[in-house]
């Protein structure tokens, strides 16, 4: 078996510097995600605008993203061109899709299929995993 190196979150970001996209594609990641929160909330950004994200991993058919947002933000409706999940880690948020509405609480994993509109409503300071996947890969990699 070969001997595959692991990347953490804490080397991924260690002095405070941004991730190369070499380590979001690495053999191996791993992610404490309660520091990574933590980390965000420190973030200007998170303080001015209520809302925030990470790329966590980002290889050419499949991406997860770490999004916050504070209680009452609205992400607008919105598509993606390839299948997603949520999964919420903290708080409670609403998904508005045209025709439903669901609402997700800690522990909750919804899965939509491409190209389905939707509004994402945090209910409460929320944190979520936001996985992305192409069959194919993604053609817009840069």
């Amino acid at each position: 078996m070969a001997n595959v190196q692991a990347k953490t979150s804490n080397e991924l970001t260690a002095d405070g510097k941004e991730q190369e996209l070499t380590d979001l594609a690495a053999p191996l990641l791993t992610f404490d995600l309660g520091a990574e929160s933590k980390r965000l909330r420190l973030e200007e950004h998170w303080l001015r605008d209520g809302r925030i994200s990470k790329t966590l991993v980002k290889y050419s058919d499949f991406r997860i993203v770490l999004i916050l947002m504070q209680a009452g933000t609205l992400m607008q409706e919105h598509q993606a061109d390839a299948r997603i999940s949520i999964q919420i880690l903290s708080g409670r948020v609403q998904i508005q899709l045209s025709e439903k509405t669901v609402e997700l609480s800690v522990g909750d994993l919804l899965v939509l299929e491409k190209c389905q509109p939707h509004d994402v409503k945090a209910l409460e300071e929320s944190a979520f995993l936001l996985s992305i996947s192409w069959p194919h890969g993604d053609d817009r990699q840069s």
